[in-house]
């Protein structure tokens, strides 16, 4: 699935993309039934669920924000380096990112299921890291 990156992108540490995450928080104010979707969502393809009352991140881009995964190890790893996210790094997909990388037709042979248009927005796109930290290290925009 081919996409392209808008100038107003906010990509993490671990280069997801909050712009298009459910849970970010400017996003949760828009449409609060979200969070119930996206704890679904979260449930369908990556296995692990949230209260959706718990759903809302302000990002690890923000300063002291609120995050919905305080146990990343990708966030201090990429601050303490320096660096504004793993693109920077000359390790790139190291054990800690390695955790966290999502690719879009890995995931869909890993379930043997196709995945529906929406879905693939809502659940896969802001996540869909490993190709986003590629194009961002060669220099290049999605």
């Amino acid at each position: 699935m081919a996409y392209k990156m808008s100038k107003d992108a906010i990509i993490t540490r671990c280069g997801y993309r909050c712009d298009l995450c459910l849970a970010y928080k400017p996003n949760v104010i828009k449409n609060s039934a979200n969070q119930q979707k996206l704890s679904d969502g979260w449930f369908k393809y990556f296995g692990f669920r949230i209260p959706p009352e718990n759903i809302v991140c302000d990002g690890c881009m923000s300063d002291n924000p609120k995050l919905i995964d305080i146990s990343c190890p990708v966030r201090p790893c990429v601050l303490n380096k320096g660096h504004k996210n793993c693109a920077e790094c000359s390790e790139m997909i190291c054990g800690k990112l390695s955790e966290r990388i999502v690719v879009y037709d890995e995931l869909r042979t890993s379930l043997g299921i196709d995945i529906p248009e929406d879905d693939y927005q809502c659940f896969i796109r802001p996540y869909e890291n490993k190709r986003r930290l590629k194009k961002l290290a060669a220099g290049n925009k999605e």
